[in-house]
């Protein structure tokens, strides 16, 4: 998985399979594009992932994580639902606000 996070007045915390990198996804009006320059972060396994999740979900972040490995590691952190989570394509994503 990749994790970049991006720094700002509220730092974005972005996560995705590192097999989803550069792919766009597109059903009926809405669509999933994974563009490196946005998701690709250092690659990480899913400790770390999640360590990362839990950390950053205590400093007011926002998430913007996309496929099966990261949104699964984003419901282990307990930073999201399944509720929360959507589907493109089948590919899952979650934006979580906090």
């Amino acid at each position: 998985m990749f994790v970049n996070i991006i720094k700002s007045y509220r730092d974005v915390v972005v996560v995705c399979d590192k097999e989803l990198l550069g792919k766009k996804f597109e059903e009926g009006k809405f669509q999933l594009d994974i563009k490196e320059n946005f998701y690709k972060g250092e690659e990480v396994n899913e400790e770390a992932v999640i360590e990362v999740m839990e950390k950053m979900s205590a400093e007011d972040s926002t998430f913007n994580i996309v496929g099966k490995k990261s949104i699964n590691s984003a419901l282990k952190a307990g930073i999201i639902s399944i509720e929360a989570v959507r589907k493109i394509k089948g590919i899952p994503f979650a934006m979580v606000l906090f």
